[in-house]
């Protein structure tokens, strides 16, 4: 069995003396691991950093083996490096990939939203953590937990929406919140293009995704906790 594609390593972690187990996000085979021989040397120290784009192979004698890839660099991605709060970044969007996506299910959607991301991250672009926030929407959408945030769910209204069901997932305007408005979660307006994204947006955004990510998708995954990288990108945030 063998196969050739592409994709954005995820994780490698050492795997007896000299091997790496390696995790990569491929376009037309989903998240996907292997084995690469003499992974752990210094050789491959670079080309296996997380967000490292790569042209790769994959062989095993059954499909259902683990198997053992080779891997060519194609981007390094390594500027990121120098900008701690965007290496936090690519790093949030590495292990949540790692911890969603079920094994060997191809998800092209997602893998066309997520490489330009990866780019925006690596280069620090001014606006990324919005693109980051939007993308973390696109990921629950893609699994099968989207929100619907066109029309208020109670009034059927497309004006003055403010707030999202931690039911529903839908959005409520201020009119038809009422008196509920203190349990619904606040919908920052940069959500729905609507000015630039200030931090504090920022942060309602990312606890609105959050809820969803851990209170509507981590069940479905046998209720593990959310990857301490995306907490540590959150931290990084409400200390600017």
């Amino acid at each position: 069995m063998e196969w050739r594609d592409h994709g954005t390593i995820l994780s490698a972690k050492p795997q007896g003396e000299s091997s790496k187990l390696v995790e990569i996000f491929t376009q037309d085979h989903g998240r996907y691991s292997g084995l690469l021989r003499g992974g752990a040397s210094r050789k491959h120290a670079a080309l296996l950093q997380p967000g490292s784009h790569v042209a790769l192979s994959w062989r095993a004698r059954l499909n259902d083996q683990l198997g053992y890839f080779t891997i060519e660099p194609l981007k390094s991605r390594a500027g990121v490096l120098s900008d701690r709060l965007a290496l936090l970044g690519l790093g949030s969007v590495c292990a949540l990939l790692g911890f969603a996506l079920p094994d060997r299910e191809a998800h092209g959607a997602l893998y066309a939203g997520t490489e330009p991301l990866f780019d925006v991250i690596a280069d620090a672009r001014p606006g990324w953590i919005l693109d980051y926030l939007r993308w973390e929407l696109h990921l629950l959408e893609a699994l099968g937990y989207g929100l619907d945030l066109s029309r208020c769910v109670v009034t059927g209204s497309y004006e003055d929406l403010a707030y999202v069901s931690p039911k529903s997932g839908r959005a409520v305007s201020r009119k038809g919140a009422g008196e509920w408005a203190p349990k619904l979660l606040a919908l920052p307006q940069c959500l729905l293009g609507q000015g630039p994204a200030s931090l504090h947006e920022i942060e309602d955004g990312l606890r609105l995704t959050g809820f969803f990510l851990e209170n509507h998708l981590a069940p479905a995954l046998g209720n593990r906790p959310l990857p301490a990288a995306r907490g540590r990108l959150i931290d990084a945030l409400a200390k600017l």
